[in-house]
Parts: structure tokens; C-alpha cells; sequence
């Protein structure tokens, strides 16, 4: 099962659905402001390659920074990294096993691309800083990630760890650090997609749920109607 922004382009919603992935649309809602309405990682926050999502109250949320940010946070499956003052206490326990990392960066998830458990690429100078010593972190630029409504996006939210592929909504090829991340990549032996039709573009992370699977007989779909195909 796959989690993603109705925002998300309908190439990379092909290619989720071509793959054999059943594909959730996260829809608007009236509980945060607008430009990040429709991100999974507002609501929701991955465990892990082998444990479920963890799925927030969205009545604990609120309108702004930083009453939207408890959910957002990044678990690797060995680290669970976030601003863990802001962290909501059930996630928290869900993610008692894990090291915990400090970090100042309320939206953590969306500053960071899971690369596997002890991988992760990030714009932010605070969280590099924090993991460098125990993960292996790439640095790169920050920007150069469309996020409507803001000068700018971040490279988390704009991708996710899909199987053994880490995916990108649009074309990572105009980063200005893109030989870098995807040699990063691929030295962790996994496969880069990306989509050069369109710019590279934040919508929240795409997030999938290793646990929730279709059944063999269910035909993977998403909840999009033709229209928007």
C-alpha cells in the first residue's frame, strides 16, 4: 500500500500502479493550512521496512508550525528522528525500540529522504549535524523543490523509499547535487526513479505501508477518478 498526495502527478501514480502497488490518495482537510493539507506525512509516519504506518489523530493536529508537525518524523526501522519535544507520545512509544536523535527541524520527515535504515540524504545543516556520527548522511543544497504556495520544497517530501527503489515526484536531474545523490544511491545498491516531465515537486513524502497489502484477486488500483489520469 502506497500513501501519496492527490497533488502527486499522474505519471508517478502510473508508474505506483504498473509496479503492483495499491495506491491511497491523501485528500485535503480543514485541520492544517492549505499548502500541506494533503500530505501523508502531515498524518501518518512510517515505522520502518518491516512494521506497519503509524496513523495520527488528526484532531491532535493543528492550522500551523508547530501544532502540525507530531507526525512528521523519520524512522528508519533502527532510528527514529525528530524534534522529539513536539513528538506525539503514541508515536513515540510505537518507536520505543529505535535510537532516538534530537533534532531542532519540526518537519524532519520532509527534510529527509530515507535511504535505508542507516542512509538518509537531507538539506538541513541541524539534522546532518545530529546523524552524521551514526548514519551515513549525504548533504546536499537545499531548494531547487517545488512546494505550491512557498518559495520552496523540501527533498524528503518529495520522494520515498518504494521496495528496493527510492522514488522521486519529478526530475531530480535538475538538482544541482543529483550526480551526488544518485551515486549516494546507488552505492546502497538500490534503483533511482525519477520523472524528467515535470519539476521535481514536494507533496509530502510517498509512503508505503509494507504490512498493508491488496489481496491477490484485488486488481491494484488508486483513488483517482478518470478525470484527473
Amino acid at each position: 500500500m502506497i500513501y501519496v498526495s492527490e497533488t502527486a502527478d499522474s505519471l508517478l501514480l502510473e508508474y505506483l500502479t504498473e509496479q503492483g502497488h495499491q495506491v491511497r490518495i491523501i485528500k485535503a482537510t480543514d485541520v492544517t493550512y492549505p499548502p500541506v493539507s494533503t500530505h501523508p506525512d502531515i498524518y501518518m509516519c512510517g515505522l520502518g521496512p518491516s512494521r506497519p504506518v503509524f496513523f495520527g489523530c488528526p484532531e491532535k493536529l493543528g492550522p500551523a508550525y508547530p501544532e502540525n508537525i507530531r507526525y512528521n518524523a523519520v524512522c528508519t526501522g533502527k532510528y527514529f528522528i525528530h524534534n522529539l519535544k513536539r513528538s506525539d507520545p503514541e508515536l513515540l512509544e510505537q518507536a520505543a525500540a529505535m535510537e532516538a536523535i534530537h533534532v531542532s527541524q519540526g518537519y524532519t520527515k520532509c527534510n529527509v529522504v530515507i535511504v535505508d535504515e542507516n542512509s538518509i540524504i537531507t538539506s538541513d545543516m541541524g539534522i546532518y549535524k545530529a546523524c552524521r556520527g551514526k548514519l551515513d548522511a549525504l548533504l546536499v543544497q537545499p531548494g531547487h523543490v517545488k512546494l505550491r504556495r512557498f518559495p520552496y520544497g523540501f527533498l524528503g517530501g518529495a520522494s520515498g523509499r518504494v521496495g528496493d527503489a527510492v522514488v522521486f515526484n519529478g526530475d531530480l536531474s535538475r538538482h544541482p547535487d543529483f550526480a551526488a545523490i544518485s551515486s549516494f544511491i546507488k552505492a546502497h545498491n538500490l534503483e533511482l526513479v525519477y520523472f524528467r516531465q515535470y519539476p521535481l515537486e514536494d507533496i509530502g513524502s510517498i509512503i508505503e505501508d509494507p504490512c498493508r497489502l491488496f489481496s491477490r484477486k484485488e486488481r491494484p488500483r488508486s483513488d483517482l477518478s478518470d478525470s484527473q489520469r
